[in-house]
């Protein structure tokens, strides 16, 4: 009812003491902690442990296998002394099963919720979304698609050992799974118009070209060609302007 300061009680399990495990000393199970709850509001300022809440929120939801990061391998046989007594008392039909693995990590990319909330926070990103966010929502927007992350999730596997895997290798699952599905386009980024004098004025000549050269079914795009065409500017080398002149007259390799 709000009379206590947090942090003046605590309710604690009476499991063991002398157990080689610090999770199964004893453990704080119930905590007082003053701030509005999404669902009651103010009503309540005692507040479950998640070592306590997750095992009985599991069994009661009918999760059958609770994963979770090597980081929660000591806290296991808390989960199954939790979920064990909820059954036993007949408030539970099933009991889950936790498993842990080892987290993905990717050379140079922040993957801490922690650390990801402060850019949020300061407003170093525009939020979750972020294209420039290693999250589903922020990729996603960055332009892969879902089956790139089915992928690499497949290849990648499940492991009990550390792993640091290069962002190069999402990038190929990326690049797979739109190479076989994306059609194919092109375009100029620097400019640079180019008159072919000996091409008759005025007549333009259509090409088809391939929307995939992998997939038929796709079909195939217009090309006009003509008077007039423009290219890449770095494609471009004059071989009796200043760039040739300094290169001896020879085309560079």
């Amino acid at each position: 009812n709000g009379d206590y300061p947090e942090g003046k009680y605590v309710l604690r399990a009476k499991i063991d003491m002398s157990s080689p495990n610090l999770n199964m000393r004893d453990p704080v199970i119930y905590r007082i902690k003053h701030e509005s709850h999404q669902a009651t509001g103010d009503e309540w300022c005692i507040y479950p442990m998640y070592d306590f809440s997750h095992p009985i929120a599991d069994a009661a939801e009918g999760v059958t296998h609770s994963l979770c990061t090597l980081e929660f391998e000591d806290h296991r046989p808390l989960y199954d002394w939790v979920a064990e007594r909820v059954f036993d008392a007949g408030l539970v039909d099933r009991l889950p099963r936790q498993i842990e693995f080892s987290r993905l990590n990717l050379k140079y990319t922040v993957l801490s919720k922690r650390k990801l909330i402060k850019l949020v926070e300061d407003k170093h990103v525009t939020g979750w979304d972020d294209p420039r966010m290693p999250t589903l929502s922020g990729i996603r927007r960055r332009g892969v698609p879902p089956a790139a992350i089915r992928l690499f999730c497949e290849r990648m596997g499940i492991s009990k050992s550390d792993s640091n895997i290069d962002f190069s290798i999402m990038e190929d699952c990326t690049r797979e799974v739109m190479d076989d599905a994306s059609p194919r386009a092109f375009a100029i980024l620097e400019p640079l118009k180019v008159t072919i004098t000996n091409w008759e004025d005025g007549k333009l000549e259509d090409f088809a070209v391939p929307r995939h050269p992998k997939r038929a079914e796709l079909g195939d795009r217009t090309v006009p060609f003509g008077k007039t065409v423009y290219i890449e500017r770095s494609d471009f080398f004059d071989l009796e302007g200043p760039d040739g002149i300094a290169n001896g007259g020879r085309p560079p390799e």
